[in-house]
């Protein structure tokens, strides 16, 4: 494998490139119109233009990739994550070009891209399942009677779904079929299949799941679990790895699960098995993402391994260097997801100019990113910036880091989810790790960011006023400089 095609862009093309040319593997770019000048095309070895900005007419048109491959001589495409990178379509479309796809088997793909089908291929393991129907629903009475046994409140969700589509909460048997024909509507909607199943609600769940790594020859392997249950809009913001609550024993056994998860569709390459835990620390299976997950970092940290290497050599069909016996957790790692979005309203996007942008460093201190001071967050993609990564010895010095790392990490020109990620670090339900997928809903209270920016807005005019006039001559600037100075006083007492 000489050269590969990173069919993606962004930190992730990035993060894939510099893995391939440590390996001593060329690389080749691919680029919308709207991403002529990104980071990535400039690394690569060569790039190619697949067509206009919106992703359905240039990274999501699998010919074109193909297309790609041929003319610059690559071998292997590596699709990242989002984008073609769970399509089983696409996987084949690759296979029968004559090219590597660096990724599993559409089979794999498909099975578990489906979350009923999924289940049943976790079943054979008796893998625990969340209490609910193990088909799509398709008689509205025999759902009802259903939702009776498994008891309220349930939840409907899409089979095909993810991202909380096709989602809903059922409190009652009265308001089922209004939310299951809502449910169905948004699922056919959003993912071109209607097809829906009820669970039982867990109402204080954490998101925990466990990276899995398989070769061609048989060999399965876990590296450990990340906690995820920080999240807006069912979507993740700040993962860390390993979970705080977690015992060894709890650790052990959900590795099991994972790994037989990844066996019973013969999985090869990196892939995530997901799953819920409860108040009793008791674990369900939720679902397999078949591709890299954007917070592979903190395991990558706390493993000492290279992800994207390792599913490289799994690509080349080479045997897994290590054993499960071989893999132990050092040290704690937390990341934040640096979104182009404003946490004081709703996390909506605010797309713009990056008009200052300084990362920051040091040690214990990993920044993926795709864009430099001057450039704009397109409107066509997710509005992911970077992500910010911290190590330390332990959980206590990530958090510590974090704080550190947020404080040095200049953007100005957009909103981000810097601030908010301050807010969670200083936050006692996080520090102490009595926290759920609830932690927005529960705790976060968009004033307190704005209420921050003022005072650090109070401390910045007080000293430049004081740099302004540094021997206190005149009379008018030592009165604007107290007044200054004594509603910063208020101010603080009262965000207090």
């Amino acid at each position: 494998m000489n050269k590969i095609l990173v069919a993606n862009r962004g930190e992730i093309a990035l993060r894939i490139m510099r893995s391939a040319k440590e390996m001593g593997i060329q690389t080749v770019a691919v680029f919308s119109e709207a991403d002529r000048e990104a980071l990535h095309v400039r690394f690569a070895d060569e790039a190619i233009c697949i067509g206009p900005a919106p992703a359905n007419q240039s990274y999501l048109v699998g010919e074109k990739i193909i297309d790609a491959c041929r003319v610059t001589g690559a071998e292997a495409i590596h699709p990242g994550y989002g984008f073609l990178s769970e399509n089983p379509s696409f996987a084949t479309m690759v296979a029968e070009a004559g090219l590597i796809l660096i990724g599993p088997t559409p089979e794999a793909m498909a099975i578990m891209g489906n979350k009923l089908s999924a289940k049943a291929a976790a079943l054979k393991y008796n893998i625990p399942m969340v209490p609910g129907t193990d088909e799509a629903i398709k008689d509205i009475g025999e759902a009802k009677k259903r939702a009776e046994e498994v008891g309220f409140p349930i939840l409907i969700k899409a089979a095909a779904g993810g991202g909380g589509k096709g989602m809903r909460i059922v409190e009652n048997l009265e308001s089922f079929e209004e939310q299951m024909l809502m449910a169905v509507s948004e699922a056919q909607s959003a993912f071109g299949d209607g097809a829906v199943f009820i669970e039982r609600y867990v109402s204080s769940p954490r998101h925990i799941e466990i990276q899995v790594l398989g070769d061609t020859h048989g060999n399965i392997v876990h590296l450990f679990e990340r906690e995820c249950s920080i999240q807006r809009r069912h979507q993740k913001v700040i993962e860390e790895a390993p979970s705080c609550i977690l015992s060894p024993e709890i650790r052990a056994r959900m590795g099991k699960c994972a790994v037989d998860v990844a066996r019973s569709v013969n999985y090869t390459g990196a892939g995530t098995v997901e799953f819920i835990l409860d108040e009793n620390l008791d674990f369900f299976f939720l679902e397999m993402n078949t591709r890299l997950q954007v917070e592979h970092p903190v395991t990558e940290l706390i493993t000492g391994l290279d992800l994207v290497k390792e599913q490289i050599k799994i690509a080349r069909g080479e045997v897994l260097s290590f054993t499960q016996e071989d893999l132990k957790i050092k040290g704690h790692a937390i990341e934040l997801r640096v979104y182009a979005e404003d946490p004081a309203h709703n996390f909506l996007p605010d797309i713009g100019t990056l008009k200052t942008y300084s990362t920051p460093k040091g040690n214990g201190v990993r920044v993926d990113d795709g864009f430099e001071e001057g450039m704009e967050i397109p409107v066509y993609y997710d509005p992911m910036i970077a992500k910010l990564i911290t190590f330390g010895a332990d959980r206590q010095e990530a958090i510590s880091r974090m704080l550190r790392a947020i404080s040095e990490y200049d953007i100005t020109g957009i909103q981000t989810t810097l601030n908010f990620g301050k807010f969670v670090m200083e936050h006692e339900a996080f520090i102490s790790g009595n926290f759920d997928t609830h932690f927005v809903a529960k705790y976060f209270n968009p004033d307190v960011i704005d209420e921050g920016a003022e005072d650090e807005a109070l401390i910045a005019a007080i000293v430049a006023l004081t740099r302004f006039k540094p021997d206190n001559s005149s009379g008018a600037t030592s009165t604007a400089r107290s007044g200054l100075e004594n509603n910063w006083r208020k101010n603080r007492l009262k965000y207090k």
